[in-house]
């Protein structure tokens, strides 16, 4: 494809609070994970059964036990089509029958993972993903919230979001969802364009989604996100730019911009895209710069990653008063809380541990007519897996790395602990992206765009044999 000059960033450019350089982005872009955790997903292990998983819910309920609050993720695989982008477990049908068979399970999930939790079940997050939640009819997402708030106990201040596709929006859809308690909506778009549409099968009218952000906000939601995809097929810097005329216009408080990773060995959906009809690597590089020159221009703030927020929403707030946290939602304002999973495929974290529940609908059934809890795999992370951890998610999040608290906390000495890693880290000093001082270790506004690259040489996985392939930092 053509590349539109005209629009491309060929030099440094300087924003409030970021930089953005073409050179270092050529210089430093490579393939990586996302740390949404640490360790990443593909290095759990299937020794981590259902009995370990037990162990470590039921280590909440033991005497003296101080518990950070829930948050609690419930994956609905199901999806009326097929995206050919997605890389989502899912499962396509027009049966809305087989929505009701899976609450009838989800429910029996719930109620076996509290009983282990026992009775301090305090939650301050809740988010509804898949797949396409909005599959359920009303009757069936009232029947689910009920069960969730008969076995977790909201907080006032709950965040409770949901996934949107603006195509299964029926009349009264958002409404109900606030009458039920939602107060964020994130919103799948990904572009505006008919032919990138076309090409990835995912028609969706401009007017559609207007309408859909519109009873949003009439409905009362305090956030709305948009998710945009770059490097889809048929893109180029001069049609998402037009994608983004559109998405400024209508304002969102939130975006998520991805950078699309065209995996067809491991995800089937994306054999139907058109390998020939995706933009070469420059091209994506330019829609890139320029989606973020024009975001920043609009006023949204750089959080993090792919995350940008208005200056005034919470996310925006926590990165600048430095309570800004990543987990498997992304970015959040929420401290550190353990992460039920709930359904098919469904990641979480308890204590220092992370699982995962089987992939399909029919194990996921076995394992609960068993009296089973559903698990696939995970992992025990070691005083090392958490100690890096810590580490990487501070660098994730742009926050000044204190050496003292971590000193303090994990009885060790930064600079000889982790001498490897600082002689690691000399060309991302040299190239101005973070300052290594005696105090702390600080990403710099022209170092934002590359904490992934900053956290991987923590990473002490990386190296090591692995079935994923990460896609690229930019």
């Amino acid at each position: 494809m053509h590349t539109d000059s005209a629009q491309a960033l060929s030099a440094t450019r300087h924003f409030p609070d970021i930089e953005l350089s073409e050179s270092l982005i050529r210089r430093f872009d490579a393939s990586g994970p996302r740390y949404t955790s640490y360790p990443t997903a593909d290095r759990f292990q299937s020794a981590f059964d259902p009995a370990v998983y037990q162990r470590y819910l039921e280590q909440r309920k033991q005497p003296g036990a101080v518990n950070p609050l829930l948050s609690v993720y419930v994956h609905l695989p199901f999806c009326q089509s097929l995206c050919y982008f997605c890389a989502c477990n899912k499962v396509i049908t027009q049966d809305h029958n087989r929505s009701a068979q899976y609450l009838d399970y989800l429910h029996r999930e719930m109620a076996l993972v509290t009983e282990y939790l026992g009775a301090d079940r305090r939650t301050g997050q809740l988010h509804l993903g898949g797949g396409t939640p909005t599959f359920l009819s009303f009757p069936e997402l009232t029947r689910l919230m009920e069960s969730l708030r008969r076995h977790f106990s909201f907080t006032p201040d709950a965040e409770l979001g949901v996934e949107i596709d603006p195509r299964t929006l029926a009349a009264g859809t958002l409404e109900h969802l606030a009458a039920l308690g939602f107060n964020r909506t994130s919103f799948g778009v990904q572009d505006f364009n008919p032919a990138v549409q076309q090409a990835v099968n995912r028609i969706q009218p401009l007017e559609m989604v207007e309408h859909a952000l519109s009873a949003s906000r009439a409905a009362g939601f305090r956030s709305v996100n948009m998710d945009l995809i770059y490097g889809l097929p048929r893109q180029s810097v001069s049609s998402f730019s037009h994608t983004l005329d559109q998405v400024i216009r209508l304002s969102p408080d939130r975006i998520a911009l991805y950078n699309y990773a065209h995996l067809p060995a491991r995800f089937k959906a994306q054999r139907l895209i058109n390998e020939a009809e995706l933009p070469l690597a420059e091209e994506r590089l330019q829609i890139f710069l320029m989606s973020t020159r024009r975001l920043l221009e609009a006023g949204y703030v750089y959080i993090g990653l792919d995350h940008f927020a208005k200056p005034d929403d919470e996310l925006n707030t926590a990165r600048l008063d430095g309570s800004l946290h990543r987990n498997f939602q992304g970015y959040t304002t929420r401290a550190d809380y353990d992460l039920i999973g709930l359904g098919v495929s469904a990641i979480g974290k308890v204590g220092a541990s992370y699982t995962q529940a089987v992939r399909s609908v029919t194990a996921y059934y076995e394992a609960l007519d068993a009296g089973r809890l559903p698990v696939d795999r995970g992992i025990e992370l070691s005083d090392d897996d958490l100690l890096r951890r810590e580490v990487i998610m501070t660098i994730m999040c742009s926050v000044p790395l204190v050496y003292d608290a971590l000193n303090r906390a994990w009885q060790i000495d930064f600079f000889d602990y982790f001498a490897h890693e600082l002689e690691r880290l000399q060309p991302f000093q040299d190239a101005g992206l973070i300052s290594i001082d005696a105090d702390a270790l600080r990403v710099t506004p022209k170092g934002r765009l590359f904490v992934r690259a900053v956290g991987m040489v923590f990473d002490r996985y990386l190296g090591r044999p692995t079935v994923s392939t990460y896609s690229k930092l930019i």
